[in-house]
């Protein structure tokens, strides 16, 4: 357990999509494919499910912060549960368990779109395969991706055009919210004070704040996009009712 769970890391560093990551985003794409099997399960296997995943975000979030304090590294400037996908893994737990449809809005657009850029690009540091970061990083934000798409494609929720408008007007809220709790513990949480000191696709971007305005848009452009699965939806049935016998 000590190199595993070690701070002071001698092993393989983290590779972006190298061979371990590639694996792990296959069996987390191959996880969610079989999702759809678990409709026609009888009600006490989804729920068997739903709290099994659940019950790992909750466990995985839980080391994520142990692993940080017995490292040395917890603190109020960087480890609190305010960026998006940490405030998804207890939204998404919350979602699992109670079916909430407000709260699985948010999931699904924040979710998604959030954690599956951090699938992507995992902020796995130099911790690669097979030390416990690499793991975290890759339940964390699986399990949120997940938790999105078993609510939709087994237990029916979907999202709507008013789903649309309370998630971005409650993600503009929310970092309103964080903006004053960044200047009193001079933290940098959603990265709305400065952009981030390690390498990302913000330092494409114009300088403060500027690319705040950028990532607001590049995210709603995002929700556009994970909504129009819906919107062709709905418009191809609107058609379909409106060409059918009797129909004005």
């Amino acid at each position: 357990m000590g190199e595993f769970f070690s701070g002071d890391y001698h092993g393989e560093p983290f590779v972006l999509f190298g061979a371990a990551h590639l694996i792990a985003l296959a069996i987390l794409v191959a996880i969610n494919l079989a999702l759809p099997r678990l409709r026609a399960r009888a009600e006490n296997t989804r729920r068997a499910f739903r709290y099994t995943l659940a019950a790992i975000l909750l466990v995985d979030e839980a080391l994520w912060h142990l692993w940080n304090w017995t490292t040395g590294i917890w603190s109020l400037q960087y480890t609190l549960p305010l960026h998006v996908c940490s405030l998804m893994v207890f939204a998404s737990a919350y979602l699992l368990v109670t079916k909430n449809y407000r709260v699985y809005e948010f999931i699904y657009f924040f979710g998604i779109g959030a954690a599956t850029q951090a699938l992507l690009t995992p902020d796995a540091g130099i911790y690669g395969f097979p030390h416990f970061r690499f793991f975290q990083v890759m339940i964390s934000h699986g399990a949120i991706v997940t938790t999105a798409i078993y609510m939709t494609v087994v237990e029916g929720l979907r999202p709507t055009w008013a789903s649309f408008a309370r998630v971005a007007i409650g993600g503009l809220a929310y970092m309103a919210i964080v903006f004053p709790i960044n200047l009193l513990l001079r933290s940098n949480y959603l990265f709305i004070m400065h952009k981030p000191e390690t390498p990302t696709l913000i330092d494409l971007m114009p300088p403060w704040p500027l690319y705040i305005v950028v990532m607001v848009a590049i995210a709603f452009a995002v929700f556009l996009l994970l909504y129009l699965p819906f919107a062709l939806r709905d418009w191809r049935q609107a058609r379909v009712k409106q060409n059918q016998p009797g129909s004005l």
